[in-house]
């Protein structure tokens, strides 16, 4: 279990790094500011990193519901585990690309 958490936390993590960088990539060769969008993506891919870590959602609620209908509760508190360390590894990854590119507005 502490594998999975592990992989989930850096896979949200990897997903927030790479998808900002590689737009600001973008934003670059589109003459756009890249600090700016970097800042900007670094906050919005949140979500999409969660469920990349995640393997996609349906997987996570079918967990859920199958704890909660057939009275399974390991099956929600690992499944909430996976949610939370993706949330961290999502939020570390922003954390740091907003840390790095600083206030872009100034």
């Amino acid at each position: 279990m502490l594998a999975t958490l592990v992989i989930d936390f850096f896979v949200a993590f990897g997903v927030i790094i790479g998808g900002a960088l590689i737009g600001g990539i973008g934003a670059f060769i589109l003459g756009k500011p890249p600090l700016l969008a970097i800042h900007n993506l670094a906050g919005s891919l949140k979500i999409w990193a969660i469920v990349a870590a995640l393997g996609g959602t349906f997987d996570a609620i079918t967990t859920l519901e199958r704890g909660l209908f057939s009275g399974i509760h390991d099956d929600i508190y690992r499944t909430l585990l996976m949610v939370f360390a993706a949330l961290c590894g999502a939020h570390t990854g922003t954390i740091l690309i907003q840390w790095i590119v600083g206030d872009p507005l100034s």
